[in-house]
C-alpha cells in the first residue's frame, strides 16, 4: 500500500506542475515552451530525461559482464555533445526550426524530409516502449504482491495505467511542462540512487572512502580495454561509438532537441548541452560504483548472482532485501527516470506528427488527437515488447538504433557536410530503407564467416551506407532545386 500511495503522491506533485505550466497553453507553448526556458533546468532536466528508467535499472547490473567498460563509451559521450552543441545547435536556431526535420526539407527536399521524420518515429516509438516497458515490469513486480488483482492482470493495468498518468500531465502545456517535471524528476532520481548507495555502504560496514577503495580494487572496476580488437568493449570502438550514438539519439532526436530548442538563445541553448554532457559521465559512474557495491554485498550474504544483468538491484532493491525504505525510494527513482524520458518521447512523436507528416502545426484539435493516439499506441506497442526480453536492454535499445537511426545520421551528414542537391528525391527512402537491410546481411556474413560481431559501429558503417547512397544521386549544382518526381 506504501508503493500505491508514494506512486499516487509523485503523480500528484507532476500534475500541480501540469497545471501551473499549462496556463494558457497554445500550440506553440506545446512545441517550444514559447522560448522562454532557462537553460540551466534545461540541462540538469536532461540529465535525468536522458538517463532513463533502463539506465537506472540495467548500468548497475552491466558489471556483471562487461565490468565499468561503459564507462569508455561515456567518455565519448562528452564529445558527441560539444559537436551537437556547435555543429547542429547553430543549424537549428539560425532557420528557427520547431522541429530539426524540416531543415531537411529546405535542404534536400519533400521527400526527405518525411523520410527522416519517419525513421524518427519508427526509432522513437521502438526505443521508447522498449525502455518503459522495462520500468512497468519492475513496478508490476513491485505491486502484484500487494494489489487485489490476478498476477497476470497487473502487468497491463500498470502499463495503462502509467502511460495515462504520463498522457494526463502533458496533454495540455507539453514541452513547457516538461521543462519543470524534468528537473523535478531528475532531483528525485538521484536523491533514490544515493540514498540506495547510502543503504548499500551501511550494510557492507563501509565509510565513503572504505567504499571508493572497494570498489577501485574490486576485478570488476576494470574501465579500459585497448588489447582486444576483435572484443565489442575495445576502447576505440566503444569511445567512437558513444561520439555517434550522441551526435544521432540527440543531436538528431527530435526527442532530446526540443527542450533545448525552448532555450531563449542559441548560446544558452550550447551552455545547456555542454553542461549536462559533462554531467552524464559522473552520473553514470555512480550507477556502475552502486553494481560493484551489489556484487560485493551479494557476496558477503552468499547470494547467488542473476544471470541477467537487469536483475541485479531489482534483486536487492524490489524485494525487501535492503528493507521497504529501499524499495520505496527504489520505485521513486525508476517512476522518476521512466516518466522523464517517456513523456518527452510522447510530446515529441506528437510534436514530429502534427509538424513533419500533416504539416499541421496550428490545428490544435489534430494536436489533442494526436497526442491521446500516439499514447495509444505506446501502450499497444509495450504489451507486444512483453513477450519479448534481453540480457541487458540499454544494448538492445542501441543496436536496434544502429539500424533505425544510421538513415538520420546519413541525411544530416549529407546536408551539412555537402553542398549538393538531389537530382532524383523520390529514391531518397530507398536509400533510406536499403542501408540498414545491407548493414544487417553484412553482419551476418561477417560474423558467420570470420567470427567478429559488429556492435555500436553499426550506427556508422549505416549512416555511411545512406551517405554513399545520397552522394550517388546528387548534383553538383548547388544553386538548383531537387527534382520532384
Amino acid at each position: 500500500m506504501m508503493i500505491i500511495l508514494t506512486i499516487l503522491a509523485y503523480f500528484c506533485v507532476l500534475m500541480m506542475f501540469s497545471r501551473f505550466t499549462a496556463k494558457r497553453a497554445s500550440n506553440e507553448t506545446f512545441y517550444r515552451a514559447n522560448r522562454r526556458s532557462p537553460w540551466y533546468m534545461v540541462a540538469f532536466g536532461m540529465v535525468g530525461a536522458s538517463i532513463s528508467g533502463v539506465t537506472f535499472v540495467s548500468v548497475p547490473g552491466m558489471v556483471l559482464h562487461t565490468d565499468m567498460t561503459y564507462m569508455q563509451t561515456c567518455l565519448g559521450f562528452i564529445l558527441g555533445y560539444v559537436a551537437v552543441a556547435f555543429l547542429l545547435l547553430p543549424v537549428y536556431y539560425k532557420w528557427n526550426l520547431t522541429t530539426i526535420y524540416s531543415f531537411l526539407q529546405r535542404r534536400l527536399g519533400q521527400r526527405a524530409y518525411k523520410t527522416g521524420a519517419s525513421f524518427f518515429l519508427l526509432s522513437k516509438m521502438t526505443g521508447a516502449a522498449i525502455r518503459f516497458y522495462v520500468v512497468c515490469l519492475i513496478v508490476a513486480q513491485v505491486l502484484t504482491p500487494i494489489v487485489p488483482c490476478p498476477a497476470e492482470l497487473v502487468f497491463p493495468f500498470t502499463v495503462v495505467g502509467m502511460t495515462m498518468l504520463i498522457w494526463l500531465y502533458t496533454r495540455r502545456g507539453g514541452i513547457k511542462t516538461l521543462v519543470w517535471t524534468d528537473t523535478f524528476q531528475t532531483a528525485c532520481m538521484f536523491t533514490a540512487l544515493l540514498l540506495i548507495i547510502y543503504k548499500v555502504m551501511g550494510e557492507l560496514d563501509l565509510s565513503l572512502a572504505e567504499a571508493v577503495e572497494a570498489i577501485s580494487s574490486n576485478e570488476h572496476a576494470r574501465m579500459f580495454v585497448f588489447d582486444d580488437w576483435v572484443s565489442k568493449q575495445n576502447f576505440w570502438k566503444q569511445f567512437l561509438s558513444g561520439i555517434f550514438i550522441v551526435i544521432v539519439m540527440t543531436g538528431l532526436d527530435q526527442d532530446m532537441m526540443q527542450k533545448n530548442l525552448t532555450c531563449k538563445s542559441l548560446r544558452e541553448a550550447q551552455k545547456d548541452m555542454c553542461s549536462y554532457g559533462v554531467a552524464f559521465v559522473p552520473a553514470n559512474l555512480l550507477f556502475m560504483s552502486l553494481g560493484v557495491l551489489l556484487v560485493l554485498l551479494a557476496a558477503q550474504q552468499g547470494m547467488a548472482l542473476p544471470e541477467k544483468s537487469d536483475e541485479l538491484l531489482p534483486m536487492f532493491a524490489a524485494t525487501g532485501r535492503l528493507g521497504q525504505t529501499v524499495v520505496v525510494f527504489f520505485t521513486i527513482g525508476i517512476v522518476a527516470a521512466s516518466f522523464s524520458s517517456a513523456d518527452s518521447a510522447l510530446t515529441a512523436m506528437t510534436t514530429s506528427f502534427c509538424v513533419d507528416i500533416r504539416e499541421r502545426p496550428g490545428d490544435e484539435r489534430l494536436r489533442k488527437r494526436v497526442h491521446i493516439g500516439m499514447a495509444l499506441v505506446f501502450m499497444t506497442l509495450i504489451l507486444m515488447v512483453n513477450a519479448l526480453n534481453s540480457t541487458s536492454v540499454i544494448d538492445t535499445i542501441y543496436i536496434l538504433c544502429s539500424y533505425t537511426y544510421g538513415p538520420l545520421l546519413g541525411l544530416f551528414a549529407f546536408s551539412l557536410l555537402t553542398r549538393c542537391t538531389i537530382r532524383r528525391d523520390r529514391l531518397v527512402p530507398v536509400i533510406a530503407v536499403a542501408s540498414p537491410v545491407v548493414c544487417y546481411l553484412l553482419n551476418i556474413t561477417v560474423a558467420s564467416a570470420t567470427g567478429y560481431q559488429f556492435g555500436y559501429e553499426l550506427l556508422m558503417l549505416n549512416g555511411a551506407l545512406t551517405f554513399a547512397g545520397l552522394f550517388a544521386l546528387s548534383s553538383n549544382d548547388v544553386t538548383g532545386q531537387s527534382e520532384r518526381r
